[in-house]
């Protein structure tokens, strides 16, 4: 998974490249994009989905809840309503060490 701002010229996302950022299904983003109202995609006029950069970071956020610390759906939900900026501050924490983890496991394999 990695979810982080790849190209950050790019301004919306296909529903095929969210799922593959998080190697889930397409129809589990479908899923949460109707569970969560924070996931609001763009449709184009042929009625695809188009995920800003916020969406995939909402996405993140779900995805950490959810599959990472077994948060129901409703518990989730309940998370991100009652203690929203404190779980975004943890994300954003989680989000960094993943990345100096990479980091380092890089410099590590070059030994």
């Amino acid at each position: 998974m990695s979810p982080s701002k790849e190209n950050p010229s790019k301004l919306f996302y296909s529903i095929g490249e969210v799922a593959l950022m998080f190697d889930v299904n397409t129809s589990l983003i479908r899923f949460w994009e109707k569970e969560f109202d924070i996931i609001k995609p763009k449709k184009n006029k042929k009625g695809n989905r188009l995920f800003t950069q916020k969406d995939v970071d909402n996405f993140f956020v779900i995805y950490h809840l959810v599959k990472e610390r077994g948060y129901t759906l409703d518990g989730a939900k309940r998370k991100l309503t009652e203690n929203k900026e404190q779980t975004l501050d943890n994300i954003e924490i989680i989000k960094t060490l993943k990345s100096v983890k990479g980091f380092l496991l890089e410099i590590h394999s070059r030994l």
